[in-house]
Order: C-alpha cells, then sequence, then structure tokens
C-alpha cells in the first residue's frame, strides 16, 4: 500500500523526468490529448514518495511510487483505468500492488491541466486517502523504438510477495529473457506503442520457484535513454497481483 515504508535492498533507481534521447521524434506537442491527461508525469505524494506516472491514450494509467523518503527504491504501482472530463480524471477500480504487502482497492479523483500537471487524491477503502501532484514529462511526445531496450539490465523483481534480485536482458527485436536470485525464469515480448514513449510488454513466467509460476502477464515498460533506467509492470488478468520490475542498463 502507498502508505505503508519500506526498505527494500536492490539497486538506486532514479526516476527522470527527461527526454529520451536516441529515439525519433516525429511526435508533436500535440501528441497528448488537449482534454485529457494522456502523458507521462513525474511528481510527488503527501507521504514523501516520488511519482512517475503514465497514463495511456485509452485510459489505462500505471504509477510507480517510490518507498517513503528514498526516491531510488521502487515500492509498488497504482493500476486502472480512467476517464478524462471538462479538466478532471477519475477511476473507479484502482488497484495498488505494494511490493511485499498485499494489493489495495482505491479509486482516483484529479484535476488536469493538458501538458501542465495532474494533481488529485488516491482514496482506499477504509484506509485513508493519499494526495499527489505532478507536472507533465516531454518524454511522453518521443517515440520509442524497440531497439533502444536491447541490452543487459540489472535490478529487482517485485511482487506481493516480496524482491529479489533480477536481470533483464533485451534482443534487439523486442524480446527479452530474464532470470531472478531465487532461480525463476521468465520470457517476453515488448512492442512500440503508436501513441506515447511507452512500450507494451507480455511477460511469461516458468515453473517453480517462480512466485507466479506458468502464468503470462500483459503490461507496459517505460525506458528512459539518458538514465538507462526502465521501470516495467505488468498485473494479471483478474489484477489480483502483478510483476514489477526496475532496473538500470549496464550494456
Amino acid at each position: 500500500m502507498l502508505r505503508q515504508c519500506f526498505t527494500l535492498l536492490g539497486i538506486a533507481l532514479a526516476l527522470s523526468a527527461s527526454g529520451c534521447g536516441g529515439q525519433t521524434s516525429d511526435q508533436t506537442s500535440a501528441l497528448a490529448s488537449a482534454n485529457t491527461a494522456e502523458g507521462l508525469w513525474a511528481g510527488t505524494t503527501n507521504t514523501n514518495r516520488t511519482l512517475t506516472a503514465a497514463v495511456l491514450d485509452d485510459g489505462t494509467y500505471y504509477f510507480f511510487y517510490s518507498a517513503a523518503a528514498n526516491p531510488n527504491q521502487i515500492a509498488g504501482v497504482i493500476q486502472g483505468t480512467g476517464a478524462s472530463n471538462n479538466g478532471s480524471f477519475t477511476s473507479p477500480n484502482t488497484k495498488d500492488f505494494g511490493i511485499g504487502v498485499a494489493v489495495q482497492d482505491a479509486t482516483i479523483s484529479a484535476d488536469i491541466a493538458a501538458r501542465q500537471f495532474l494533481n488529485g487524491s488516491i482514496a482506499y477503502s477504509g484506509a485513508g486517502t493519499v494526495t499527489f501532484t505532478s507536472s507533465y514529462n516531454t518524454a511522453y511526445d518521443t517515440t520509442p523504438t524497440v531497439a533502444s531496450l536491447a541490452g543487459v539490465y540489472t535490478g529487482q523483481a517485485g511482487s506481493s510477495g516480496g524482491v529479489q534480485a533480477a536481470t533483464v536482458t533485451a534482443a534487439a527485436d523486442g524480446t527479452f529473457t530474464g532470470i531472478e536470485q531465487s532461480g525463476c525464469t521468465f520470457t517476453g515480448t515488448v512492442t512500440a506503442r503508436t501513441r506515447g514513449n511507452i512500450f507494451d510488454q507480455s511477460i511469461a513466467f516458468g515453473g517453480a520457484p517462480c512466485f507466479f509460476a506458468g502464468s503470462t502477464f500483459q503490461g507496459i515498460v517505460y525506458f528512459d535513454i539518458p538514465t538507462r533506467r526502465l521501470l516495467a509492470a505488468a498485473p494479471n488478468s483478474l489484477r489480483t497481483g502483478a510483476a514489477i520490475f526496475f532496473g538500470t542498463k549496464i550494456l
């Protein structure tokens, strides 16, 4: 849950609001629709956490949040679908996939100014409210290329079951393989979306000792080329759990 404090061992991941050099830039500043929350957003919460949010053109969103007072460690992701209307963004089906804790239900209500700010609150079922403010990240206006992901990443794989060190190797054709410290292996594919600097991903887990053994999930990936840092999340179809990876490109 976003309100809880986490102490996660692993690599440092500094969330960046910079652009993504090395990718094509044929998208214009008008990419994010004028009256919607679509885009990348960088912000903070009243609980002293950093927030990196992606709202897709279909209203699906992923809010990656850090551990309290530690922007270098991801503590979970908030995911759901929302609607934009007359300067507001609302979502009735929010799920908070905290690393090492049970999934929490919530709702989101926010004010938006397209390509300027996304500010609002996350109300948890019987567990209080968290507020946040964020500003638009123009990296969203850059078209991603699958080839830019090619390389080796070291970081952490997280879920409600906990967190452990992991390594991911991505190929220029969009395929990837990975292994966790426990010996769990996984494979997947990444494809560039038609709108915005976000990738879609499909990830399939091997058998034991994988926490999600034998499962295949769908989600997103965001990669910041200047900082060589990657965020990825994929919930299961019932949204009772999610696989999260955050890491740094080392090769």
